[in-house]
């Protein structure tokens, strides 16, 4: 069952059955929700239940425990540079993982999970979504994912990060960027005058400095000597770990 918390005035959290987070932003006028978690209960109606206001939905990248949830909303918004991520992580094979994780779980996902149809997202490269009283700025952030996009909430002083930056960060699927390039626009995500941010695979806001030190250690020294570990021998794919700072990782697609 979808659990969840209003972390800041008309800021809520949401974490699905499956544990990943989501952000329901609701203004005077309008709400937005950010991402959609895996899909295998009705999102939907969570969110009526927290809003009345008409909704937008934003996608902060195509995978699978972010889009899958997509298919209990008409309309959703997702960068152009996403549209191939959508379609592999939505697909078939990415369902029946999802299914047999459900599953396993105890869950029981919807009949159609394997064969519902999902909404054609309306593309968005960035740009102001007023919701009445408060503005969510979608800013692109490439690295987790090519079109992957950050929210920045300047009257709440919140940045939301999708999996741009987890307290465990993944760079390491074949649609992710080199990590060089990840690290230049996330620290682009710093000039923003945020104080807190939200990310979605840990509940809870987090400070600032919790980003600072991430991005602070992520130095060419340490990306280089990062030793060899195997969270990706499962997609078949060699990986490296840094921890750039206390309480924090960055998995990543080995250099050599």
């Amino acid at each position: 069952m979808t659990h969840h918390t209003e972390l800041l005035s008309g800021v809520y959290q949401l974490t699905d059955a499956m544990g990943v987070c989501m952000t329901l932003l609701v203004g005077t006028e309008r709400a937005l929700l950010v991402d959609t978690g895996y899909g295998v209960e009705d999102l939907a109606a969570a969110v009526a239940s927290l809003t009345d206001r008409p909704l937008d939905v934003v996608l902060t990248h195509g995978h699978h425990d972010h889009a899958l949830g997509a298919r209990w909303f008409r309309h959703v918004f997702l960068h152009p540079a996403e549209a191939a991520v959508y379609g592999i992580y939505t697909g078939e094979a990415w369902r029946r993982r999802v299914l047999d994780s459900a599953l396993q779980k105890g869950l029981n996902p919807p009949a159609d999970f394997l064969t519902c149809p999902m909404p054609a997202p309306a593309l968005l490269e960035g740009g102001v979504l007023p919701l009445g009283g408060m503005h969510a700025e979608v800013v692109p952030c490439p690295g987790h994912t090519p079109g992957s996009l950050a929210v920045y909430v300047p009257e709440r002083q919140l940045l939301i990060t999708g999996d741009d930056w987890n307290p465990t960060t993944w760079l390491f699927f074949p649609e992710a960027l080199d990590v060089f390039s990840f690290r230049r626009n996330l620290r682009k995500l710093l000039q923003l005058p945020f104080a807190n941010v939200l990310c979605a695979h840990r509940e809870g806001l987090f400070p600032r400095a919790a980003l600072e030190q991430f991005a602070a250690g992520l130095t060419d020294e340490r990306i280089l000597a990062a030793p060899p570990c195997p969270v990706g021998e499962g997609y078949g794919i060699r990986t490296s770990r840094l921890v750039p700072c206390e309480g924090q990782e960055l998995i990543f697609r080995a250099l050599i």
